[in-house]
């Protein structure tokens, strides 16, 4: 598991997740609401009760795909501009290394 930068349990001692885990708890927020992700910003300490299994956002990120074959009966051959996985944005994570 690679450690998450800077996360801590509510004591103060740091918590190990995978950087699925952390990707999905990040959609979990999302999934929860534009007044949960807009708190989540504002204060990192409202992040931790999404970083549990049963706060698992992983289906969020296929319910482009599914809408795009539900409404075409085809399947979607995306690529995208940006890649969502976590620590892909290397200037954003300058602690980890290459």
């Amino acid at each position: 598991m690679l450690p998450v930068a800077d996360m801590t349990f509510p004591n103060g001692t740091p918590f190990p997740q995978s950087s699925d885990g952390f990707l999905y708890a990040r959609c979990a927020v999302v999934a929860a609401g534009q007044a949960v992700w807009e708190s989540v910003f504002l204060d990192v300490d409202k992040f931790f009760p999404y970083t549990s299994a049963e706060c698992d956002g992983e289906w969020l990120l296929y319910v482009p795909d599914q809408a795009y074959e539900l409404a075409t009966g085809k399947e979607w051959d995306r690529s995208t501009r940006y890649c969502y996985e976590s620590y892909s944005n290397k200037d954003g994570w300058p602690d980890l290394g290459s």
